[in-house]
């Protein structure tokens, strides 16, 4: 990029960096399609049940207002950063930008949860919507192998189920870490057709819900509070925002599509915005309808969608409509935290944080395949074996912590860089930047001490792992601006 007005912003060689080149292939159109088929999954079809029952009651619309709003102060940042910054990696190129060496570790390494749990997240849901398809048609699927082997609120209480694995969530993973390998153009096109399945489906639950939506499910819209933090009341409210912000991490993972974009300084910021915005309004709007047609208090199930709407009889054709498109939904949600994770690993084996295999690109198919092959794995083992809860909150404050680090990153280069030419602009940038961190934040601390012992001691490896290999292999950052 020219510098507009003295500040200078130095780019990668092209040449040196011309081997572990991506294919760029995604227009405006396939880089929102990426970024809704992140965002509409988990958090309609398996997330909002279990934040009403648990935590907000009908007043879950609220929370996905409140998540809603701070991903809208945190896509704002990052579109002004991936329009400026227009390479893989995301939130911990951005930090290595700003930062320094640390943080972008720090956050890269953070970003493991918001990426590979999150597929292993989002694929035990996956895998309960698929078992509740085969019952509604009729069909038997061992409980041994459809289930995981652990279960319970926290690590401390862990118990053993009597399940041996979680099959189908393993078997998902492996096959979209196939299609990941075979190319991204090949990726887009099924993510494209998934995406159209289940905004379609999302869309006739809506139209159909709303005439049933009763009152009396409504009310009161916030429970009390049941005497402890994050049940009912404001704090619960706070409690399902932080919970449900998982179901919107989404729009960042057009950014971390940033090197197989053709035009990403133009095309990332709309890929950016207009899916966090198409998003945001379905996902109100089936709050509303999930919340109203029936008792919420009944929603915590793997499948609340087509568990509401079996509930209303003239509806229940809908039911395996809906089980499709949640299956759809999550697939490409799977799919695509599968897809940012390895281009995380990616740039952070480029910069030399991690092992040079990681930045390995197929010569013929253009991907990073092996570093997708090892997120593959990882991402099976833990759908295999953990129960959704506990990798939900895990990737829930991995996210938050993130789009701080993103928000706290654009303040730092309007100051150091105020005269760099930026394609898109933050507007108000002194107020929206503050203003995600303190939403994020707020949403960082109504999460559970549990989860923020587990971001503890997942930090204490992280920082290991840099001394005893990131410090000493790592190079200086490619993206410098002064």
């Amino acid at each position: 990029m020219e510098p507009n007005g003295g500040d200078t912003l130095v780019q990668p060689d092209p040449v040196a960096a011309s081997e572990h080149e991506l294919h760029r292939a995604l227009g405006p159109t396939s880089l929102i399609m990426l970024g809704i088929g992140e965002i509409i999954g988990a958090g309609i079809f398996v997330i909002a049940g279990t934040a009403a029952a648990d935590h907000a009651g009908p007043a879950v619309l609220l929370s996905f207002l409140i998540a809603g709003l701070g991903c809208l102060f945190a896509g704002l940042c990052y579109a002004e950063f991936a329009a400026l910054i227009p390479e893989s990696g995301s939130s911990y190129t951005y930090a290595y930008a700003t930062m320094g060496r640390f943080m972008a570790w720090f956050i890269g390494w953070n970003m493991v949860l918001e990426y590979l749990v999150s597929a292993s997240t989002v694929a035990v849901g996956w895998s309960g919507y698929f078992i509740s398809l085969l019952n509604n048609i009729g069909l038997a699927f061992p409980a041994a192998f459809a289930n995981a082997p652990l279960a319970g609120p926290g690590f401390a209480e862990l118990h053993l189920t009597g399940a041996i694995v979680n099959l189908p969530a393993v078997v998902l993973v492996a096959a979209l870490s196939i299609f990941l390998v075979i190319g991204v153009r090949e990726s887009a096109r099924f993510n494209n057709i998934m995406v159209l399945i289940k905004t379609g489906v999302v869309i006739l639950v809506i139209l159909f819900g709303l005439p049933y939506v009763s009152a009396a499910n409504l009310t009161p819209l916030v429970p009390p509070n049941q005497g402890e933090w994050g049940k009912f009341g404001a704090s619960g409210v706070l409690a399902a925002s932080g919970l449900i912000y998982f179901a919107y991490i989404g729009f960042e993972s057009v950014s971390v599509a940033a090197q197989e974009a053709r035009n990403p300084r133009r095309d990332l910021p709309i890929g950016i915005l207009g899916s966090l915005f198409i998003c945001t309004v379905l996902y109100i709007l089936m709050a509303i309808v999930l919340t109203g047609i029936t008792d919420w208090r009944t929603l915590n199930v793997p499948n609340p969608v087509s568990f509401a709407v079996g509930k209303i009889p003239a509806l229940r054709w809908l039911t395996i409509p809906v089980d499709i498109a949640a299956l759809a939904g999550l697939a490409t949600v799977t799919f695509v935290a599968l897809y940012g994770q390895s281009r995380v690993f990616y740039a952070m084996a480029r910069d030399g944080f991690l092992p040079k295999l990681f930045a390995a690109v197929h010569p013929t198919l253009k991907t990073p395949h092996r570093g997708t092959v090892v997120t593959g794995l990882v991402a099976a083992a833990l759908a295999a074996i953990f129960p959704l809860d506990i990798l939900a909150d895990l990737v829930s404050i991995g996210t938050l912590l993130a789009f701080i680090i993103v928000c706290t990153g654009i303040m730092i280069l309007r100051v150091t860089a105020p005269k760099a030419q930026r394609v898109f602009r933050t507007p108000f940038v002194w107020f929206v930047a503050p203003a995600g961190i303190a939403s994020c934040g707020l949403m960082m601390f109504s999460l559970s001490t549990a989860t923020w012992y587990r971001l503890v001691l997942w930090t204490i490896a992280g920082i290991a792992i840099y001394v005893l290999y990131g410090r000493r292999h790592a190079e200086p950052s490619k993206w410098k601006v002064g």
